[in-house]
């Protein structure tokens, strides 16, 4: 029988091994790159059990275990830091007391879903995630239909609600657009009119002293 302590973190991990045949215990540290977490569990004496601390991000880990037939027990985080003596933190204490933990049957251990129920549950919240979404869109676009003075309601979603929500939509776009100028133009100034304003402008300067 192989007992497993596990410091599980998102790229590497470090195991307390214990041989309960011989009694003794190998350290070591995991990284998660490549294909070396399956090969040193792949080869460990059966039957194997590995402890680890409730964390996210595992489901890898639970998947891998699983498809090598080694029982996993998830413990909880917070009754295991309180069982700890030493309050120093180290990749290795924690390693060796989720080992000491399970091999003393003080492990506290909860419930994980098995890979059914596990897969059931993120379709139902994928689908919670999808009606919420549903429900903003349809919610914005009832706003914008009621600042149209378009009020109806569910009957929005209809065919009908839709051509004229349409409809109102492309008066809103057409009322928007800028207008034609329709004033006359301006017309310019004849010949007789601008040389009479050059005569007053000539007079003007002579009696200021400009010219």
């Amino acid at each position: 029988m192989t007992i497993v302590g596990c410091d599980l973190h998102t790229r590497k991990q470090q195991v307390a091994v214990l041989h309960a045949d011989t009694g003794e215990v190998v350290e070591q540290e995991l990284l998660h790159a490549g294909d070396a977490v399956e090969q040193f569990y792949r080869t460990l004496p059966r039957p194997v059990t590995v402890g680890i601390e409730s964390t996210g991000y595992a489901l890898w880990f639970h998947e891998l275990l699983q498809r090598l037939g080694h029982t996993l027990l998830v413990g909880e985080a917070a009754k295991i830091r309180a069982m700890v003596v030493r309050k120093t933190k180290t990749d290795c204490r924690d390693a060796q007391h989720l080992l000491d933990l399970l091999k003393h049957d003080r492990f506290p251990a909860v419930w994980i879903p098995d890979p059914a129920t596990r897969d059931l549950r993120a379709l139902v919240t994928h689908r919670v995630r999808l009606v919420r979404i549903r429900t903003m869109v349809k919610n914005g676009l009832q706003a914008i239909a009621l600042n149209r003075r378009l009020a109806l309601g569910s009957k929005l979603w209809s065919q009908r609600g839709a051509s004229v929500g349409e409809a109102r939509g492309r008066q809103a776009v057409e009322a928007r657009r800028p207008r034609p100028c329709s004033r006359n133009p301006i017309a310019p100034p004849s010949a007789s009119t601008r040389g009479a304003s050059e005569s007053s402008f000539t007079f003007q300067c002579s009696k200021t002293g400009c010219l």
